[in-house]
């Protein structure tokens, strides 16, 4: 099975779709000459919260438009609790679909209160539920007692509440949610991520959100869709998704990303940095014995101990011995410090130490590999330079095949 359909298929099978609250089955835009959906599959079940993570001009808020009816698809179908909403010859006012959208910007009303704004959306209601309704919003997002207040006496975390309260204060079929947090700074993110998830938990609301934000994505949500060139790279839990990468783009994507170029020697996989077992590589299949791969390690994976120069040793000679690698950059990081290490094989490995740990640049340090848990690799030959291995940083890396696919026979 070739890696593109193997990617569709696993997103098509992540879900039940009997369940399904959102369907996207083949959707595809196009602005131009420039195709900017490429054949989107995707299903979101009831009451989960689903992020679409990728860089800036993949696609990920071009799908959130289409879902919520400001673009129209120019093939595939969108479905809403499995009727059509776009495509098949059938489209649905953004207006009639019963979805509730946070802007970026949060978009309030400036000259209405807290309370007009989230009664903004509920006008046709009868006057006794319209305020009981208000009241339910204010309390779950607990601005009660700012009630009264103008979006200008408001400080950014209770403005984006307000604009979650006025979204689900209609009772949206789901919820969409664009880059929510990023015009909050950053102490005031992190607790917004928690009180939001809060929030749309409790309602028990089905949202999608959008973000190029990795440990957005991660702590907010029960899947993360990874998308690239507007295709889904990989779909799944925010942990399976980080330990076992399915793609290099995905690997490096979501966070510091190592290579170890290794040999698959019986039950031992053999590296630069020492042997490890091989029950220790994520789903290594036999078809690889004796092969070349790349097994991803993370920082914190790894350590780097500096060697010492003996008594007597003054070239160091004795100490370059020992090591397998040489400091060749460190970043402080406050609490941490992310060093890089050229290994003498000539792969470079990133290693995360406590900030009191401090290491000399070009010091000779012998690195390993400290994590108990399996690690994901992929195989050699798709390594996408075709040589040396390289080291991949958040939102940077090579789009790879499928590592869980065997080698074709000679």
């Amino acid at each position: 099975m070739s890696s593109e359909l193997t990617r569709k298929t696993d997103v098509l099978n992540e879900t039940d779709v009997s369940d399904a609250v959102l369907e996207l089955d083949g959707v595809s835009k196009r602005f131009g000459s420039e195709t900017v959906i490429d054949d989107m599959s995707l299903s979101v079940r009831e009451g989960e919260i689903v992020t679409l993570l990728g860089p800036s001009g993949c696609g990920k808020t071009t799908t959130l438009r289409l879902v919520s009816g400001l673009e129209r698809p120019d093939g595939g179908d969108i479905r809403l609790r499995g009727e059509s909403v776009a495509g098949s010859g059938s489209f649905v006012a953004p207006e009639q679909r019963g979805v509730g959208v946070v802007f970026q910007e949060f978009a309030l009303f400036p000259h209405l209160t807290a309370r007009e704004n989230i009664a903004f959306g509920l006008k046709e209601w009868p006057a006794d539920e319209r305020e009981a309704r208000v009241d339910e919003m204010l309390s779950l997002v607990g601005l009660e007692d700012q009630h009264d207040s103008h979006p200008s006496e408001l400080s950014g975390g209770q403005q984006q509440r307000v604009a979650l309260a006025r979204s689900l204060a209609p009772e949206p079929e789901m919820l969409l949610l664009d880059e929510p947090f990023s015009n909050l700074d950053v102490d005031l993110r992190v607790k917004m991520r928690e009180e939001v998830r809060r929030i749309l938990k409790e309602a028990g609301v089905t949202a999608v959100s959008v973000t190029h934000d990795q440990e957005e994505a991660l702590s907010i949500s029960d899947r993360v869709a990874v998308v690239n060139d507007g295709r889904i790279e990989q779909i799944g839990t925010p942990e399976g998704v980080f330990q076992h990468p399915e793609s290099r783009f995905v690997a490096g994507f979501l966070g510091h990303a190592s290579f170890l170029s290794a040999t698959v020697d019986g039950g031992t996989v053999r590296t630069g940095v020492g042997s490890l077992p091989r029950d220790q590589i994520h789903g290594l299949a036999p078809e690889y014995d004796d092969t070349d791969i790349d097994v991803l390690v993370r920082p914190d994976d790894v350590s780097a101990t500096p060697v010492a120069v003996a008594d007597g040793d003054r070239s160091g000679e004795a100490a370059e011995t020992a090591a397998n690698g040489r400091v060749v950059s460190r970043r402080y990081l406050g609490p941490t410090i992310l060093y890089e290490v050229e290994l003498d094989n000539g792969d470079r490995v990133q290693c995360m130490h406590n900030h009191d740990d401090q290491v000399d640049l070009d010091t000779p340090v012998t690195v390993s590999v400290e994590s108990d848990h399996e690690l994901s690799w992929f195989p050699a030959e798709q390594r996408a330079d075709g040589g040396a291995d390289t080291t991949a940083v958040a939102g940077a890396g090579a789009d790879g095949p499928d590592p869980t696919e065997t080698p074709a026979d000679d």
